[in-house]
């Protein structure tokens, strides 16, 4: 295993710096910090997204025949690295990482120059339809129905857990063409434009946050919706195969930057906030011991993704460890959370504390930091649920690595 970087590889990061420190504007980065949990309107975006564009820097892990800019797995890694110190925007990952992949490998010629430029420059926005009212972790109970109609299919049926498909222009469902045979034989998958008559989309008010200006879950409900036969993906009934295709590229991303980051933010802060006898939290002996064990579990999964880069590197496929990044990631994100309500205390209590942003007219209750820390904690609980939750994917360990 090899874990030294070339200089040609620092020369990259160096480029990948000074870049961001050119084109991320400092008001954009300012928005993101003072509302509660980062959230960020349409408009920032799509405006951050096709400055990655016109960089060339837009679909990472697509090859260059479709436009990607084919970083070695060294550059991604080096590339994420330096997007997560300086605080960047999170590309939405609906349409460059997940339906695009299955486009490039399941769909037709028309499909992809269709659909793939408009992805790659954020022309359209895209949103998933996988779980259902009754049917999350068990997808394949999932219970919405394409009914072939001339040359349409008719879908009837509800998603849920849809992220900001208030702003979306197409939707990737799966969807039910068939209920013979086992489950999910009987599944497919189809595209399906957002502005379509049977579309209603309804918000999902969460615990994290008032619903003004950053509402993130929805429901969307169909009802009739006449959806052409050429905007199914592959074959019909083999929806389940690319269902699975998909969830490997949402699975397997590198989490340890993002840790560190929001890590050093948090002794930081515990410089600032003090703890019960009026010290700083970061001289608190039992604050300090979970600052720390955290910083070696990040460490870890540092060097965990390092190995399987090493592995990539010689063009060795993710596999099973994509199922263990997943898992140990998330538990870390939700560790991190839990410390930084432990860290502010009182100050994360206030329901709505965003009294910093603009059009607001009423001061915060304490730092401008503490904002965040209650949403933040709430949102967090449920990074372990999606993209298949951590039960399921000691499942999948369990069975692909040990063999149980």
């Amino acid at each position: 295993m090899d874990l030294k970087f070339s200089d040609e590889d620092f020369a990259f990061q160096q480029e990948v710096r000074s870049w961001i420190k050119e084109n991320y504007p400092e008001e954009m980065r300012q928005r993101a910090s003072r509302s509660a949990n980062g959230h960020i309107n349409k408009e920032d975006h799509i405006y951050w997204q096709q400055a990655l564009h016109k960089k060339g820097w837009a679909g990472l892990n697509w090859p260059a025949e479709y436009g990607g800019p084919e970083f070695t797995a060294t550059q991604r890694y080096l590339y994420d690295l330096e997007m997560a110190s300086a605080g960047t925007l999170h590309v939405m990952p609906f349409g460059q990482s997940m339906v695009a992949p299955v486009i490039m490998e399941y769909g037709s010629q028309e499909q992809k120059d269709r659909f793939l430029p408009d992805i790659l420059a954020t022309n359209v926005w895209w949103c998933q339809g996988y779980s259902e009212p009754g049917a999350g972790s068990d997808l394949a109970s999932l219970g919405t129905k394409a009914v072939l109609d001339g040359d349409h299919y008719v879908v009837n049926g509800a998603k849920t857990w849809n992220t900001l498909g208030q702003y979306a222009d197409w939707i990737f469902c799966l969807v039910r063409t068939s209920s013979d045979g086992i489950r999910q034989m009987g599944i497919s998958f189809l595209l399906i434009d957002m502005h379509s008559p049977g579309i209603e989309v309804k918000p999902i008010v969460t615990i994290d946050g008032p619903p003004e200006g950053h509402q993130e879950i929805n429901e969307v409900h169909f009802a009739d919706v006449r959806v052409p036969v050429g905007n199914l993906v592959g074959e019909e009934g083999k929806g389940w195969t690319y269902a699975k295709y998909l969830l490997e590229f949402e699975r397997g991303n590198a989490y340890s930057h993002g840790l560190k980051a929001s890590l050093a933010n948090l002794r930081t802060i515990a410089a600032t906030e003090r703890s019960s006898d009026g010290t700083p939290l970061s001289e608190d002996q039992n604050f300090q011991k979970k600052l720390n064990q955290i910083e070696i579990d990040i460490h870890a999964m540092e060097f965990t993704e390092l190995r399987i880069l090493s592995s990539l590197s010689t063009g060795a496929n993710v596999g099973p460890e994509s199922s263990l990044l997943k898992c140990r990631g998330t538990e870390l994100q939700q560790a991190l959370t839990e410390l930084m309500t432990e860290a502010v205390g009182n100050y994360m209590i206030p329901f709505d504390n965003t009294g910093s942003l603009k059009g607001v007219n009423f001061e915060p209750i304490g730092p401008e930091y503490a904002s965040s820390a209650a949403p933040s904690y709430f949102n967090t609980r449920k990074v372990s649920i999606y993209a298949g939750s951590n039960e399921i994917q000691r499942n999948i360990m369990a069975k692909m690595v040990l063999g149980l």
